[in-house]
């Protein structure tokens, strides 16, 4: 592909003292950690445009901007993502594993076209990652003291897509329409069995067909295979309002993971998606008082996308073996978890618990004598 830019590590020079800046989370500037110079990031006035799928896919697309970054890749859970300024040895963010620096490569990616900046600060997000945890019973005490270290949530930029597309969709089906007999039945009246006449509902179905349209906005589709699906989407929604246009100097100080899921791949969970509201289209366009499905043929048009980061506060925690991953909405504070239980705890709580029935069963019984 043409247009190829490369993507070092990100440093971005202090105007006053030359040291080097890191993104202030919930303003446009970057901000120098040793003299406290703020560094206005410019408003871009670039609109954020959508790449045609089609095309892109016949052409190979030779005048998208791509770009190499230098990543390193966990040996462990094989995410790729990129490291700080300066860093020499970390863990792996997903994982908790320790990361092999030297192994680090450049990967060619697909540039985004536009990210949404954090809003939250590590401060912040910590905050919300302990109150999160003070609601966990049964905590292993291992996660608590782990949760006592600020510096284990890290800043990640996780990369997305976004499709916008037009469906027309061919459908077969049945259509139920509602009505009512009166039959006689046996029901049990005071220990007998009695004739009743009631009314009974019943199904009339009949045939059904047609095409139904429907139109797709910025549906938002993950590009990484390093943390859970359901957790990810439990962090929605985002504020997609609010994407800027992509500026290098929103990702200083942070980390960004590259995509896994490439945007063919993406399109073909979006179909998934799509899939619910096609369905509830046919379904109202069938009418009656039930639908039934038999066949369904959605032809997909005017496909768009683009390629986006979204902030996240990332931390991961191995225990018995087992990685559990913590999870922040880094524009809204919403807080995601896969949480581990402790079994000496929980052994503890039966014991105690026994032990009370126990005690009020001796003094109840005692009294009763």
């Amino acid at each position: 592909m043409d247009s190829t830019s490369t993507s070092q590590t990100l440093r971005f020079p202090c105007q006053s003292c030359g040291a080097y800046l890191v993104f202030k989370p919930g303003t446009h500037h970057l901000t120098c950690e040793y003299c406290g110079a703020d560094n206005v990031i410019e408003d871009s006035q670039e609109t954020i445009q959508e790449l045609d799928f089609e095309d892109f896919l016949a052409k190979s697309s030779p005048a998208t901007e791509t770009q190499q970054v230098a990543v390193v890749k966990c040996n462990a859970c094989g995410a790729e993502s990129s490291l700080k300024p300066g860093i020499t040895s970390d863990n792996c963010p997903f994982c908790g594993s320790a990361l092999v620096v030297g192994t680090g490569s450049l990967s060619t990616q697909l540039k985004p076209k536009s990210l949404l900046p954090f809003k939250i600060d590590q401060k912040t997000a910590f905050s919300k990652f302990k109150g999160w945890l003070s609601n966990l019973w049964f905590a292993p005490n291992d996660l608590v003291k782990f949760a006592d270290n600020q510096e284990r949530l890290s800043g990640m930029y996780i990369p997305y897509w976004t499709y916008d597309c037009e469906t027309d969709s061919n459908y077969t089906g049945q259509r139920g329409d509602y009505y009512y007999v009166t039959e006689t039945v046996m029901v049990n009246e005071n220990g007998k069995m009695v004739e009743k006449r009631q009314q009974v509902r019943k199904i009339r179905w009949s045939y059904a067909s047609g095409q139904v349209h429907n139109s797709f906005d910025d549906l938002l589709v993950e590009g990484t295979t390093s943390l859970p699906e359901d957790y990810l989407r439990a962090l929605e929604p985002w504020a997609l309002d609010q994407l800027v246009p992509f500026d290098e100097r929103f990702l200083s100080g942070f980390r960004t993971e590259t995509y896994h899921v490439d945007v063919k791949q993406g399109f073909e969970e979006a179909k998934q998606i799509m899939d619910g509201p096609i369905r509830a289209t046919v379904c109202q366009d069938i009418g009656g008082d039930e639908q039934q499905i038999t066949s369904l043929s959605p032809k997909y048009k005017q496909i768009t996308f683009k390629h986006i980061l979204l902030p996240i506060w990332l931390s991961a925690y191995r225990y018995n073996g087992k990685v559990y991953r913590f999870m922040i909405n880094g524009s809204t504070g919403e807080v995601q978890g896969e949480r581990p239980y402790s079994a000496w705890k929980i052994f503890l709580a039966i014991v105690f618990g026994l032990a009370i029935i126990i005690l009020l069963v001796v003094l109840f019984g005692g009294k009763q004598q």
